[in-house]
């Protein structure tokens, strides 16, 4: 990468991670300033500096710049080269923080991806590993990313962690297949998995009693495991929550997630998941709103063709249009959003892809 190439520049914290993905999967150089420059305690955070270690692990010729104050970055990508990494992660962030942003990567990797990473393994801000298992995952595999999983080995609750998780994407795309869904997915299943670590295995099913009494009137399937963890996989610190995804026949989902605090009632927080899983169901078009950063880059980085996806007026919030400002920046591509006529808010989200294509694959 050339020194001297001129960068995109941002500035704030907002959308850290985001950016530094655009940035990989473009080749261009982007400088943020302003990094909470007026907090008392400016510049970046521990998980931010991890994050951009992680990221220089699976690049190559990757150069990274950070002012003394912590409050200007530069970062020059290079080529993504995957492979065979460990990373341990910051102690205030999941996982799950780390691991979201290696979806945007992974299948335009030279080498196929197996990272390691040893942390916690869930919390109240960030996916947790069943949320990215069956609500980010499913929506690679819409285009054409079929080959990814992400094993849990140990679990690790907050605050100490010593959770490990192993992620494997083995799909190696040239670009992501063209998006068309026009329809909103009428569910037909609801599935869960409600979890206990060093705590007593009665807070798992009183967790799944909650939930089945707020799902019960829906009518469909639920099918809500119960995963108790002892021993030493079982992390350093007591903790326990609760993942339910519903999908449809089309293979769509929706997820909703929550870890229960210290003195949380198992029942109450069975409840208020399945709540907001019926919550997220209403307010999402074709994939929830969790979700929808991940479609929307993948479709701006297909081949040259126009990708239409069904997204909800209450989609467009705050941080989707922070969002395409980002993709606007860095890629010079614009979302369209068309109203659809029959009768609803939606919009129907366009995009013509950039027609990326994975230079760093093999060639076999």
């Amino acid at each position: 990468m050339s020194s001297n190439q001129p960068f995109v520049v941002f500035e704030g914290s907002r959308n850290f991670r985001l950016r530094i993905v655009l940035a990989t999967l473009s080749g261009k150089a982007i400088k943020i300033v302003k990094i909470r420059s007026s907090d008392l305690n400016p510049g970046l955070r521990d998980h931010e500096v991890s994050f951009l270690r992680l990221i220089e692990s699976v690049t190559n010729g990757s150069n990274i710049e950070i002012s003394y104050t912590g409050t200007t970055i530069i970062y020059r990508p290079g080529i993504i080269i995957g492979g065979s990494v460990t990373h341990n992660c910051s102690k205030d962030r999941p996982v799950g923080y780390f691991v979201e942003p290696l979806l945007y990567l992974a299948p335009f990797s030279k080498k196929k991806f197996s990272i390691m990473l040893r942390g916690i393994t869930s919390s109240h801000n960030d996916a947790g590993v069943e949320a990215i298992k069956w609500g980010l995952m499913p929506v690679m595999e819409k285009f054409g990313v079929r080959e990814c999983a992400l094993h849990t080995l140990k679990r690790g609750a907050p605050p100490l962690g010593g959770g490990e998780v192993h992620l494997i994407v083995d799909s190696l795309i040239a670009q992501p297949i063209t998006m068309h869904e026009l329809d909103r997915p009428s569910i037909s299943s609801i599935r869960g998995v409600a979890y206990s670590t060093r705590v007593s295995p009665s807070m798992v099913s009183r967790m799944i009693d909650g939930a089945k009494r707020v799902l019960k009137q829906v009518g469909c399937e639920v099918n809500i495991t119960a995963d108790v963890w002892r021993g030493e996989n079982s992390g350093k610190s007591p903790g326990w929550g609760i993942t339910l995804v519903a999908s449809n026949k089309k293979g769509w989902c929706y997820f909703s997630e929550k870890i229960g605090d210290a003195g949380a009632i198992p029942e109450d927080v069975g409840a208020t998941v399945a709540y907001h899983l019926l919550e997220e169901i209403s307010k999402s078009g074709a994939v929830g709103r969790n979700q929808l950063a991940l479609a929307i880059v993948y479709m701006v980085i297909g081949k040259e063709d126009i990708g239409r996806l069904r997204i909800t007026k209450e989609q467009v919030d705050e941080k989707f249009i922070h969002l395409l400002r980002d993709i606007k920046s860095i890629f010079g591509t614009e979302v369209y959003l068309k109203p659809v006529d029959d009768g609803t808010t939606d919009f129907i989200a366009t995009v013509k892809g950039i027609g990326f294509t994975n230079t760093s694959k093999k060639i076999v």
